[in-house]
C-alpha cells in the first residue's frame, strides 16, 4: 500500500485512535458514544482503503500503525483537560463531531436553524458587516489623515505642501486599505472553501459517520434520538443540504453566502477616503486655516465615535469622547514629531 492510499489509511487509523482517546476523556455518556461510533467508522474506512490497495495490486503487507507525535501530545492533553476545552486543538487534527461542543442554537421543541438567513432573522447584529466596515473605515481615514496633516504642519511647511501631503495620505491609505481588504477576504474565502471541500469529501466517503454526527448535533440541541436519526437521514439524502448544515455547524459559515472581495475592497476604499477627506475640505475650498480644519475633524470624530456607540447600544457620549481623545493624542504626537523633524531640517 503506497502513495495516496497509504496516506488515507494512516489518516483514518489515527483518527480512530484519537476518537477513542476523546471518548475515554469525555464524561458525558452520549457524547462518548458518538466518538466511539466515529472511531468504528474510521476503522471501517481504514479497512476499505487497505482492501482497495490490495485489489489494485499493491503489497498486502499492512503498515504497522503508530500515532504521530502530535497525536500523542493531544492524547496526553486529554488526560488533564476535557475534550470541550481542547476543541480548537482537536479541530486542527481534522476530527469530526466537535460541533456537539458548540453553544446550542436551539432548545427542545424548536428546529435547528440551517441557514444564515434563519439565524439572522432571530439574532441580528446591531452593527451589520457592511455598516460596521463603513463606520470604522471613515473613523480610520479621519484619524490617519488628521495625524498626517498635523505632523506635516508641525514641520512648518506651506499650505500647498500640507494639502499635497494630505491628498497623498488619502490616496495611499485608501488604496492600501482596499488592497488589504481584498487580499484578506479572498484568503478567508479560499480557506473556507478548502475546509468546505474537505467536508464534502467526508460526506462522500464517510456518509455513515457524517450522518451519525449530524444526528448527534440534533440530539445535543434537544431533539429526541428517534427524531434526530430520522432528520439526519432525510437531510443526508440531499448532499448539498447536508453540506450546508455541516458547514454551518462545524465551520460557522454558509458556503453559498461568502463575502465578495471586490465589494469589501470598494467599501474600505470609499469609507477611508471619506474620512481622510474631512480635514482637507477647508484647504480644497481655499480656506487655509489649520485650526478650522482641526475643528471640522473634531466634530467628525465626535459624530463618528458617537455613531459607533449608538449602533452598539452604548451611550453616544462615551464613544464620542473616546474617539475625540484618541484622535487628539495621535494628532498631538505626530505634530510634536513634525516640529522636531522641522527643526532638525
Amino acid at each position: 500500500m503506497t502513495g495516496a492510499g497509504l496516506d488515507s489509511w494512516y489518516h483514518e487509523k489515527e483518527s480512530a485512535w484519537l476518537y477513542r482517546q476523546v471518548a475515554a476523556a469525555e464524561p458525558d455518556p452520549n457524547k462518548r458514544a458518538l466518538f466511539l461510533k466515529l472511531a468504528s467508522a474510521a476503522e471501517e474506512q481504514a479497512g476499505k482503503w487497505q482492501l482497495a490497495a490490495a485489489r489494485g495490486g499493491a503489497s498486502s503487507a499492512a503498515r504497522t500503525f503508530a500515532p504521530a507525535l502530535r497525536a500523542r501530545i493531544v492524547a496526553q492533553l486529554l488526560r488533564y483537560f476535557e475534550p470541550r476545552a481542547l476543541r480548537p486543538v482537536l479541530a486542527a487534527m481534522k476530527l469530526r463531531g466537535l460541533s456537539i461542543y458548540s453553544t446550542p442554537s436551539a432548545v427542545a421543541g424548536h428546529a435547528m436553524p440551517t441557514s444564515r438567513a434563519e439565524v439572522g432573522a432571530r439574532h441580528r447584529s446591531p452593527l451589520g458587516g457592511g455598516l460596521r466596515a463603513g463606520v470604522f473605515g471613515v473613523n480610520d481615514g479621519l484619524l490617519s489623515n488628521v495625524s498626517l496633516v498635523l505632523g506635516v504642519a508641525g514641520a512648518g511647511v506651506s499650505s500647498g505642501y500640507l494639502l499635497t501631503a494630505g491628498l497623498a495620505g488619502l490616496l495611499a491609505g485608501a488604496l492600501s486599505m482596499a488592497a488589504g481588504e481584498y487580499v484578506s477576504v479572498s484568503s478567508q474565502n479560499e480557506l473556507i472553501q478548502a475546509e468546505v471541500d474537505k467536508e464534502r469529501l467526508e460526506l462522500e466517503h464517510n456518509a455513515v459517520a457524517e450522518q451519525a454526527e449530524l444526528a448527534g448535533m440534533l440530539r445535543d440541541r434537544g431533539v429526541s434520538p428517534a427524531t434526530a436519526r430520522q432528520a439526519a437521514a432525510e437531510i443526508s439524502a440531499h448532499p448539498e443540504k447536508a453540506l450546508a448544515v455541516h458547514a454551518l455547524e462545524e465551520l460557522g459559515v454558509d458556503p453559498g453566502d461568502l463575502p465578495s472581495p471586490v465589494v469589501a475592497a470598494g467599501a474600505s476604499l470609499g469609507s477611508f477616503a471619506i474620512g481622510a477627506l474631512i480635514p482637507l475640505l477647508p484647504y480644497l475650498f481655499g480656506l487655509h486655516v489649520l485650526w478650522f480644519a482641526l475643528g471640522l475633524a473634531a466634530v467628525a470624530a465626535v459624530f463618528g465615535g458617537g455613531m459607533v456607540s449608538r449602533l452598539t447600544d452604548r451611550p453616544f457620549w462615551r464613544g464620542a469622547l473616546r474617539q475625540l481623545v484618541l484622535g487628539a493624542v495621535a494628532a498631538g504626537i505626530t505634530y510634536l514629531i513634525g516640529m522636531a523633524v522641522g527643526h532638525i531640517a
